[in-house]
């Protein structure tokens, strides 16, 4: 997933990489399954929250920045997905459900509920976890710097979770990048 996420970085937009002040990893899976977790990775751009905030009925200006519900298209969607999506990642597909297989988490349809249950909450969270890690190596080996020119946050999000967004995004970045958007999970003073 790095190999990939890294190729595919400098396609993130058409605009400067000065652009960009966050690049976005969507946790999903196909059809809600927790066998076939995917990624897709976006970014936002400096254009959209300033775009929503000129608006009459404009959002909060953290929100604007930060929430993903305002993110522009390509931060939602994903510029490259990776993971378990036969469509769009079909060698990752293979690998993660060979590993699941390995860990003894792969389980078919007709297993019993608990057994869907069990498993399909471990394997959420191991999947978490890879992204979570994932977006720690693009910070360590320096891939965001590289592209980019400057360290960006990398905000992870889970369509079927968006309480874990701020626990997420805390334990994938180091302090500094990530500072602004952590500000949002505080209580008013």
């Amino acid at each position: 997933m790095r190999q990939q996420t890294v190729s595919t970085l400098p396609e993130l937009t058409g605009r400067p990489a000065s652009d960009i002040y966050a690049v976005t990893f969507r946790i999903d899976s196909v059809d809600q399954d927790p066998r076939f977790p995917y990624l897709a990775l976006g970014c936002t751009t400096e254009d959209e929250p300033a775009r929503l905030l000129a608006q009459p009925d404009a959002p909060d200006p953290w929100e604007a920045r930060w929430h993903y519900a305002y993110f522009p298209p390509s931060g939602l969607e994903g510029i490259r997905v990776l993971g378990h999506h036969t469509e769009h990642d079909a060698h990752g597909a293979a690998l993660h459900r060979r590993e699941a297989e390995a860990d003894g988490l792969w389980y078919e349809d007709d297993a019993p509920d608990h057994v869907q249950d069990e498993r399909g909450a471990l394997l959420d969270a191991r999947f978490r976890e890879l992204c979570v890690d994932l977006a720690g190596l693009l910070h360590t080996r320096g891939d965001l710097v590289r592209v980019l020119g400057r360290p960006v946050p990398v905000l992870l999000y889970d369509m079927f979770d968006p309480e874990a967004m701020f626990a997420l995004t805390r334990s994938a970045n180091p302090p500094g990048p990530v500072a602004d958007f952590l500000a949002g999970d505080e209580p008013p003073a």
